[in-house]
């Protein structure tokens, strides 16, 4: 057996962040968190901002822990991050405010007034992205809008993991993945979607180099080092950064047949295809091309996720009943199926103050019963979860020309049984989870073939199938969910866009 090769992935999440060690011992890959933090938004005068100096601090605080714990040589650090969201510079290469957090309601407008400056359709030709309030694009122009001084004083722009990839080295470059998450990156052309920003006046001279996934862009400087109490180089890689991507990545068994569901807070539904599809049923359909892994593009719609039951979840403690999350799978599963569905997608449930509430006014507002207590509320958001999914998959087997026969869910939904039956029984397709860590195996997978210790994603993906446990969902029965379906697709919008 070949000598174990340490790798560092920091893992940035909407609502906590990790340090993983990853091991490569020629044949397996395993994991260790060796440090958590919290990622909690701050509200300043209003407005919703990223901590990042405090993530920052998290991040030198998981490097000195594996100093101070592992004598073995760490080969690499790579930062995945949640996408869209971004941090000016000035010319100095200092930090021009904090970060604004992609639920803040300063985007609110501006799908409407782009459109005004540029048609819909013609936007969507240069980026081929999903339409989405919150994404880079309408951020900038709610800045140009405002006459914002930050982005009249900013030198360089950097994604938020190309942030941290920035002062842990000092190079200022931005990843592929996280890069088409923008609605900046024209994917067809391979570059900045320079017309587009042109006629949004967004400046395009604060972009910096596009580099690929799996690639070193320096190393941690000798300060850095002694802060940490490292006492080698060690690389820098750019892993995939968008943590949907890595995810991706490290899916065994993914092909032509196959559907893929990240599955957190967001839930990313979708394919991996070899090329871009730009056409007017992925426009009308509102899908999204992002970049991935060996030049693949990830086909896929962002739906919303565990964020309705995270955020019941947060109501109930506020209101002093705390529940885990075993008891509120336990109480949705005891309750009555199909009462009440909602459309997990629908602006009501973006940034609610009380989302039961916003549930319970949703079925009121649309005819149905609302739902009582807690387990009839959970059971609603799964039960719509798992029909989002089906419409999804629908769609992308209409838009692909391939039939899809297997779901793979990775990500901290995975390990919601109650969701992913769910899932099998409202598809009628076989689910396939894990990894449950497939983010942060993703990062470490780009990490090791950046420094030579694995050769491909194939080989990656076959290693981490040999390393982890997978679980199956077989479909159970089918004309409940049918008629469930024909009720669900009522409460969508006609454009889904």
């Amino acid at each position: 057996m070949s000598e174990t090769i340490n790798f560092l992935a920091i893992d940035l999440g909407g609502a906590s962040g990790r340090a993983i060690l990853g091991r490569w011992d020629g044949l397996h890959l395993n994991l260790e968190e060796i440090h958590r933090f919290p990622n909690e938004p701050v509200t300043i005068q209003g407005h919703q901002h990223w901590d990042v100096l405090r993530l920052w601090h998290e991040i030198k605080s998981g490097i000195a822990r594996y100093a101070h714990r592992f004598k073995r040589p760490l080969c690499s650090i790579g930062v995945d991050t949640w996408g869209v969201d971004f941090a000016l510079l000035d010319r100095r290469g200092n930090l021009l405010g904090n970060p604004y957090h992609y639920r803040d309601g300063r985007t609110d407008g501006m799908l409407e007034l782009a459109f005004q400056k540029m048609p819909r359709r013609q936007i969507f030709e240069h980026t081929g992205n999903q339409f989405m309030q919150f994404n880079t694009l309408y951020q900038l122009l709610s800045m140009v809008h405002k006459n914002d001084p930050q982005l009249e004083t900013a030198d360089t722009l950097l994604m938020m993991p190309d942030l941290y990839h920035y002062w842990l080295t000092g190079c200022k470059t931005i990843e592929f993945s996280i890069a088409t998450t923008s609605q900046m990156y024209d994917i067809r052309q391979r570059q900045w979607a320079t017309p587009v920003l042109a006629q949004l006046n967004i400046p395009d001279d604060i972009l910096p180099a596009v580099v690929s996934p799996g690639t070193i862009v320096g190393q941690l400087p000798l300060a850095l080092r002694d802060e940490t109490d490292l006492r080698q180089s060690v690389n820098v890689v750019t892993p995939a950064s968008h943590d949907t991507s890595s995810a991706i990545a490290a899916i065994p068994g993914l092909d032509d047949h196959s559907v893929f569901i990240s599955s957190g807070t967001w839930s990313l539904v979708g394919v991996e295809i070899p090329e871009p599809i730009v056409n007017d049923q992925i426009l009308a359909l509102n899908y999204t091309n992002e970049g991935g892994i060996d030049n693949a593009v990830n086909l896929q719609k962002i739906l919303t996720g565990l964020w309705l039951l995270q955020e019941s979840q947060r109501q109930w403690q506020r209101q002093g009943h705390p529940h885990s999350w075993d008891e509120l799978l336990a109480l949705g599963q005891e309750a009555e199926p199909f009462q009440g569905l909602i459309d997990p997608d629908a602006a009501d449930f973006l940034n609610p103050t009380d989302m039961p509430s916003a549930i319970r006014e949703f079925c009121r507002r649309t005819g149905q019963p609302e739902p009582g207590n807690a387990g009839a509320i959970i059971r609603c958001c799964l039960e719509s979860l798992a029909l989002n999914y089906r419409q999804a998959m629908e769609d992308l087997e209409t838009l692909t020309g391939n039939t899809l026969q297997t779901i793979r869910i990775v990500g901290g939904g995975s390990q919601n049984r109650l969701l992913c039956q769910f899932t099998a029984d409202a598809c009628q397709r076989p689910v396939v989870t894990g990894p449950v860590e497939a983010t942060a195996l993703g990062n470490v997978l780009l990490q090791a073939i950046a420094t030579g210790h694995l050769p491909d994603i194939a080989t990656g993906r076959k290693s981490i199938a040999a390393s982890f446990e997978q679980q199956y969902f077989e479909p159970g029965s089918k004309n409940v969910w049918d008629e469930a379906y024909g009720r669900f697709q009522k409460l969508k919008p006609e454009t889904q866009g």
